[in-house]
């Protein structure tokens, strides 16, 4: 493929993200009943043991794997990989209130060094940080 080939392509957005979790029953919970993402499909792997829980939340997918033996996340926050999820919200400060009224602990909301816009961060239940972005 060419320079000029290449300069062609289009990806339209980001059809999901996926991610592991360590215990599915938790996470399924509180994607769902805490933050709120429907259920489009949830299936057993009898082959592999697992399951996979397809999410939607506006226009975000989220698949979520579950299983034995994969390792933990290597370190906090600067792990190579995916660093964490962002949401956007219409106003962080509700939505920390709707948090916290849930049980779920947020950080004090900062600005963003580059845009100004306010931000905060929360963990899902394998310690994997969400972001608040308003």
């Amino acid at each position: 493929m060419t320079k000029k080939e290449r300069a062609r392509m289009k990806l339209n957005k980001i059809h999901h993200i996926a991610i592991i979790v360590s215990d599915y029953e938790k996470s399924k919970k509180f994607y769902t009943e805490q933050l709120g993402f429907q259920i489009l499909r949830e299936n057993y792997r009898e082959d592999r043991g697992d399951y996979k829980l397809d999410l939607k939340q506006g226009d975000c997918e989220l698949e979520i794997f579950s299983g034995k033996g994969h390792p933990e996340r290597p370190s906090y926050p600067e792990a190579c990989g995916l660093r964490h999820l962002a949401f956007h919200v219409e106003d962080i400060g509700e939505t920390i209130k709707e948090l916290n009224e849930a049980g779920i602990e947020t950080e004090d909301i900062r600005r963003d060094t580059f845009t100004g816009k306010k931000m905060t961060f929360f963990h899902d239940p394998d310690g994997l940080p969400l972001e608040l972005h308003e």
